[in-house]
């Protein structure tokens, strides 16, 4: 209790000493995942602009306290203690991928720091602890989305599945199929595959001769350009569906001429929104950045925005009051209109509730396609 009360004491002095209200933040800014940790730390920082160009949190500017996590769980592991421990922030944001994430989040539930998910889908996240949050959407959540757009919206009735080895591409595949099954559909191919595959050729040799009417086919940007490229050489053009790992303007760069076009995906970021806060995120993110806006982005951004209600709700620097405040953030909270993404509050098992949008390439950019807000669906 002497220890836990230290510790308070300690973040408390620490930020009204220095002025600011300081959040913690980790991303992979350099390794194989980069370019969204390059976005999620470009959200996470244009949050924070927003924030102090109104006003800041009780009476305060805020602080952004990032370290890059290279993509590895044990660096994650190792800048959850330096936030806390030497920075001493009273709350986290994980800009990172579910690996990280998850090996990240022992850590803050063991020191009762609360950290917030901007984006990683595995269950096992949240699941760690009552200090542990998600404003993404849970892999289940949009796998069953998933089926419903192969099924209900798209007519697949025989559908192949391509799944990336890791958590992200597995959790996603176990609930799209599960789901998809339940929805009367017949899955006709099934396989795994390693980040990184450059040669996707021979699977889609094989689903080609299957002749399915969807492949769903979890992926990041890098894998999901040469997937669907080499999937379009072969001749294949039925509907590919994707999700949030595509959701990046690496996907279409990377992708052959015209490859991207056609694809759907389930994600966060509804870019023909026309929310005032939505229309600025974007027209701000190009004009600071140079580059389109993605969902990574976005859910940093919104992550962050959370973080700051929870401690103006707090009104409070104490961790313990922050999470309270956290689990308090409800669906039907008028301030929520300030959120970028479908997030609408938590559940009490700290998942988000959110609208989750479907998107389409077509010509330059993802537009809106269809929209999942049945409650049996999205809800946790």
């Amino acid at each position: 209790m002497a220890k836990k009360v230290f510790v308070a004491l300690w973040i408390l002095l620490s930020l009204l000493s220095l002025g600011t209200i300081k959040i913690g933040f980790f991303a992979p800014i350099t390794g194989p995942a980069a370019a969204d940790g390059a976005s999620a730390l470009h959200g996470a920082e244009l949050a924070v602009e927003y924030i102090n160009a109104r006003g800041g949190i009780l009476g305060q500017k805020v602080e952004l306290v990032w370290y890059d996590d290279n993509f590895k769980a044990d660096q994650a592991v190792n800048i959850a203690y330096k936030l806390v421990q030497q920075d001493r922030v009273a709350v986290v944001v994980s800009g990172s991928y579910s690996g990280m994430t998850r090996a990240a989040a022992g850590i803050y539930q063991q020191l009762k720091v609360p950290m917030i998910s901007a984006y990683a889908v595995h269950p096992e996240i949240v699941a760690t602890g009552d200090y542990i949050f998600r404003v993404g959407t849970l892999a289940t959540v949009q796998g069953r989305a998933g089926a419903h757009l192969a099924v209900r919206k798209l007519g697949a009735k025989k559908i192949a599945i391509l799944t990336i080895d890791n958590d992200f591409g597995v959790s996603l595949t176990a609930g799209f199929k599960e789901e998809a099954i339940k929805l009367g559909a017949e899955i006709v191919f099934e396989q795994r595959y390693p980040l990184g595959e450059t040669d996707f050729r021979p699977i889609l040799t094989r689903i080609r001769a299957l002749k399915p009417d969807a492949i769903y086919a979890t992926a990041y940007f890098s894998e999901a350009a040469r997937l669907v490229s080499q999937a379009r050489q072969l001749g294949i053009f039925v509907p590919i569906i994707g999700q949030e790992g595509y959701d990046s303007p690496q996907f279409a760069k990377l992708a052959e001429a015209g490859a991207a076009n056609g694809v759907v995906i389930t994600t966060d970021l509804d870019r023909d929104s026309e929310k005032p806060i939505v229309r600025w995120f974007i027209e701000e993110y190009a004009k600071k950045y140079g580059l389109d806006a993605d969902m990574v982005a976005a859910s940093a951004f919104d992550a962050v925005m959370v973080a700051t209600k929870a401690i103006a709700l707090a009104g409070s620097y104490d961790p313990a009051k922050i999470r309270d405040a956290l689990a308090s953030i409800k669906a039907g909270d008028k301030e929520l209109e300030d959120f970028v993404t479908g997030f609408r509050g938590f559940t009490e098992k700290r998942e988000s509730l959110r609208t989750i949008t479907c998107q389409i390439y077509l010509g330059n950019r993802f537009h809106w396609f269809w929209e999942v807000t049945d409650p049996k669906i999205v809800t946790p």
